[in-house]
């Protein structure tokens, strides 16, 4: 027994430390990394280069100046400039008007706007390139697995069985949206609300239309997860007979990745707009406890499996970045916007009110996602 307790450390960084760490480490430098090349282009000081917060681990300087840190809480990073007061890379205003002429020429408030806008969206974009990488890069080596839209199970008393559809139906088309895939069908409930929808099937060779009004069910993903979902009551099941592997060349891999991220933000802007008019709950989101769970049961299914779930994580974290609240790289681009409506940055009152107010919202999201993960986990 005393040996086992002595393990149990080691067995829960293995499991779920070190899957998350190898998830979102990535992520995060190559996050960092755009903000930090583009500053370097455009003749900025990079005094810190961070990937976690808290205290360091190891850091070093490099010949340029800048200190490099990897710390102990690897719940993301930041990049500090020369002329910001923190982290969240606020202007350091009482700095700033001490500086001179040689020090104002490599500080970031001072560049011009574009430039300060440049190296704020470099980091977003970094996710979306990587992620776009990624993905092109795994299209390219093992084709995409698709499940054929053909019906195998139609659960008892769910919509599709009251409608009349059938196991053994092949769907075509959903509306006025044509269905290639079995995976087609969830995406186009995901960004829709809960209302009646014209479902086409094939059967024995014909077209069948059926109206069907979708319910929120709860359905368990291979990961044994449960999401409440709009859904149709029907499902499919992997064999040789429903899935079939499509190849791309390169050019085909490219238009693929980026149509599999163009998916993964619009389902994420129509969850986002379901729960802010209430159709749905927030018990979909994730925290920092919930990736690392997500995290160690894909890497125990395949480490390819956990590179395509990083890929698909960049893009949502390059997208939550772009949100306009202040201290995330959206509202520093709000800030921007409203400089060069006016002709002149905003004071510094109203900078840092915004600034507390985003690091209010952002620590209560934090707080919020962390409790709904461990809800989630039944650790209460």
């Amino acid at each position: 027994m005393f040996f086992a307790d002595l393990l149990t450390p080691f067995v829960w960084f293995y499991h779920y430390i070190l899957p998350y760490l190898i998830l979102i480490t990535p992520i995060v430098f190559f996050h960092e990394l755009g903000h930090f090349s583009v500053a370097r282009a455009c003749g900025v000081r990079v005094e810190t280069f961070s990937i976690g917060f808290g205290p360091a681990i190891a850091s070093w300087l490099d010949r340029k100046g800048t200190r490099w840190k990897v710390c102990w809480i690897p719940i993301g990073g930041y990049v500090r400039f020369f002329g910001d007061m923190d982290a969240a890379s606020s202007p350091d205003h009482e700095t700033i008007q001490k500086m001179s002429a040689a020090e104002r020429a490599v500080a970031f408030p001072f560049k011009p706007l574009y430039q300060r806008a440049m190296v704020v969206a470099a980091g977003p974009v970094a996710n979306f390139v990587l992620a776009l990488v990624v993905l092109t890069g795994l299209l390219l080596a093992f084709g995409k697995a698709v499940s054929l839209p053909i019906v195998v199970t139609v659960t008892k008393g769910g919509p599709a069985a009251a409608a009349g559809i059938r196991p053994g139906d092949i769907v075509t088309q959903i509306d006025d949206t044509k269905i290639h895939s079995f995976d087609d069908i969830p995406a186009y409930l995901w960004v829709r609300p809960v209302e009646p929808l014209t479902v086409t099937v094939e059967r024995d060779g014909k077209p069948l239309a059926f109206r069907v009004v979708p319910q929120v069910m709860s359905i368990k993903d291979q990961l044994g997860e449960i999401h409440h979902v709009p859904a149709l009551g029907i499902s499919t099941k992997i064999s040789r007979q429903t899935v079939r592997i499509i190849r791309y060349g390169p050019i085909g891999a490219v238009a693929e990745a980026g149509n599999e991220i163009g998916d993964i933000v619009t389902s994420t802007f129509g969850y986002l707009g379901r729960v802010v008019t209430g159709q749905v709950g927030a018990t979909e989101l994730h925290g920092p406890v919930g990736m690392a769970d997500i995290s160690q049961k894909v890497a125990s299914i395949s480490f390819l499996a956990l590179v395509n779930l990083a890929a698909l994580i960049s893009v949502s974290i390059g997208l939550v970045n772009l949100f306009p609240i202040p201290i995330l790289d959206g509202g520093h681009l709000l800030y921007y916007a409203c400089e060069a409506v006016l002709g002149r940055p905003l004071g510094a009152r109203a900078q840092d009110v915004g600034f507390r107010l985003g690091l209010a919202v952002v620590l209560g999201l934090f707080v919020f996602l962390t409790w709904n993960d461990l809800v989630r986990l039944n650790l209460f």
